[in-house]
Formats: structure tokens, sequence, C-alpha cells
């Protein structure tokens, strides 16, 4: 769905507001909270980004293919034979 909607800017106490029509809340994948910023003389609005989201599942997928082992064989280069201080 890639269409223009005009809205109406409303007085909101001493703010305003818009209303976003849901299919483009769907759309855009905006629920409660949101950041926005303004480029020029755009209002960027988009979801909140949370640091971490997904890891922890992420991390159970690792752990279920056995992708969380650590790494016993070092390679040691030329570098960190000469350059490195242990």
């Amino acid at each position: 769905m890639n269409q223009t909607i005009r809205g109406k800017v409303v007085k909101i106490g001493n703010s305003r507001g818009i209303r976003i029509p849901r299919a483009l809340l769907e759309q855009a994948g905006l629920s409660d909270e949101v950041e926005m910023k303004v480029e020029g003389d755009q209002l960027i609005i988009h979801p909140v980004r949370k640091p971490r989201e997904g890891w922890e599942t992420q991390f159970a997928l690792m752990a279920a293919n056995n992708d969380d082992q650590l790494l016993e064989d070092m390679i040691i280069s030329e570098w960190d034979e000469e350059e490195w201080t242990w």
C-alpha cells in the first residue's frame, strides 16, 4: 500500500497532533512508542528500536545449533607473535 493520505493537524491542549490511519500504522510497524525527528521539511516517525532486541532468541538458536562453543584452536599469526603483548 503506497498511497498518499491527507490529514489535518488538530489542536490538542497546547500541542498539535494528527490522526494516523490504522493501515499506515500497521504498514510502518508503529505501536505505542515512536521516535520522531525532522529532516529538512519532513517529519520522520519510526518505531522505537530497543538495543539487543531479539538477542535471547538468537542465542537460543545458536545453542540449539551448537554454535555457542568457544574457539579452542586459536590461530596465532606472525602479528600476534611479534606485535602483541600478552
